[in-house]
């Protein structure tokens, strides 16, 4: 899967929410307020998060925000440490696995169908949270 396909996937699911760009990283939020995303792509490097190996030509990183139940369902109670700089694997964040965000580097189209139901996990939590119906991911 590309970065553009994982986008507009992305932004096609969204029905009313929005995207931003900032320094060619994207951050996706279900409404205006820009304030949590649900889902982010990433595509380099920085000084609190380098442990994914960004840097690399063509490679760019989605993240997504999913439930305590998923979370633990996917890695265990206390996952391992994974090689953060793994392609196509799906993995908790480097830095926000402690609050149940999943990641995966450059997904497969394979991987990218395993990931799509995370996506609408995530955008779901994130609609919950906004209206006071609980759901949060912590």
């Amino acid at each position: 899967m590309t970065e553009d396909a994982i986008t507009q996937y992305l932004i096609d699911m969204l029905a009313g929410g929005h995207f931003q760009i900032a320094d060619d990283n994207t951050f996706f939020f279900h409404d205006g307020d820009d304030k949590f995303p649900f889902a982010t792509i990433v595509t380099k490097d920085n000084e609190f998060d380098n442990a994914s190996k960004l840097d690399r030509p063509g490679v760019f990183r989605l993240n997504l925000g999913v439930g305590k139940e998923t979370f633990r369902a996917l890695f265990g109670e206390q996952p391992a440490a994974p090689d953060y700089s793994a392609i196509d694997t799906l993995m908790p964040h480097p830095l926000y696995g402690k609050m149940y965000w999943v990641s995966v580097i450059n997904p497969s189209a394979k991987t990218f169908e395993r990931v799509k139901p995370l996506i609408a996990e995530a955008l779901s939590l994130a609609r919950s949270r906004k209206t006071g119906q609980g759901g949060h991911a912590g």
